[in-house]
């Protein structure tokens, strides 16, 4: 059996001080939601407990899917960094982007400089400028990470899925299928429609929809909306879970629900997998997590590779 945790929408905090010069782009929009808004309900003890609880269960993996950073400064990029080597082996762990970690032009450059063992879950034969699409493979799993970051205008939050993208996530999802493995895709912006609100929407999210049809996959995994979802996209096979989870960072109390994490128990084979899901949030009654109900997952079935 292979246990996969997944969180995602760190907003790491609190957020350090920005100079002038700094707020004279859309930072400006961003700090003051932060301000106005997140200030009040993310950060505390919540990231803490999260991370906490997922190293207690000793899982055998951890997917991040985006948006480690609230307005991309460099102070929090690196902030990032010194977190991620304090929680996260990078041999254990994949991580995508998201649009906060792309906040302005330059900010996804820096992030992919001193994240990279992270996306690479440790492997170092990928150029740092071009790292995307991943393909990790763990036992019995493939991790297929995607990015769906750019920068883009005020008042906006969009993703991208672009064709380049697609051909080479592709291939790595055909390669992977024909090696007989369980295909988890890390994503930032959910790939499935009325998702996310429109100025929020993922760009290319027919062509992300194209390509599973045609590809199939296991299991897709995003974040982005800060909420615990679970969707379907069309494949090969059957009905794909493509699933969602609260920022790892938000509080009890707010608008949206308390930070939690989703652990996947994969285990079987070509064709017969099964897989085993657990909701854990923020506990109301006490201090660590407690497990919520969470509908059945059904793995499309597939025939054994050639």
């Amino acid at each position: 059996m292979f246990r996969l945790a997944h969180i995602s929408d760190v907003h790491l905090g609190p957020l350090p001080k920005v100079s002038f010069s700094e707020l004279a782009s859309k930072r400006i929009t961003g700090y003051v939601n932060w301000r106005r808004n997140r200030s009040k309900h993310l950060f505390g003890e919540a990231l803490d407990t999260i991370t906490d609880a997922i190293a207690d269960m000793q899982v055998d993996h951890v997917a991040i899917t985006g948006d480690m950073v609230n307005l991309a400064t460099n102070t929090e990029i690196d902030s990032v960094h010194r977190w991620l080597e304090e929680h996260f082996d990078p041999a254990r762990t994949s991580l995508v982007p998201g649009n906060h970690d792309a906040y302005v032009l330059g900010a996804l450059k820096k992030a992919t400089m001193l994240w990279h063992p992270w996306m690479l879950s440790g492997e170092t034969d990928s150029p740092r400028d071009k790292v995307f699409p991943t393909l990790v493979r763990r036992g019995q799993v493939a991790l297929v990470g995607i990015s769906t970051a750019n920068p883009s205008l005020p008042f906006m939050a969009t993703g991208d899925f672009s064709s380049a993208q697609a051909r080479k996530a592709t291939a790595l999802l055909h390669q992977a299928g024909e090696e007989g493995l369980f295909r988890v895709i890390l994503i930032h912006h959910p790939p499935v429609r009325n998702a996310a609100a429109w100025h929020k929407r993922l760009n290319g999210i027919g062509r992300f929809a194209r390509m599973i049809g045609a590809s199939g996959a296991e299991l897709i995994l995003h974040g982005h909306t800060h909420l615990d979802t679970l969707h379907h996209l069309s494949g090969p096979d059957g009905p794909i879970p493509v699933v969602g989870i609260a920022s790892a960072s938000q509080a009890i109390g707010g608008t949206k629900p308390a930070a939690g994490f989703n652990l996947f128990e994969i285990s079987g084979r070509t064709g017969a997998w099964q897989i085993g899901h657990r909701r854990f949030s923020l506990a109301g009654d006490g201090p660590g997590v407690a497990e919520n109900p969470v509908a059945v997952i059904a793995v499309p079935s597939q025939p054994p590779a050639a």
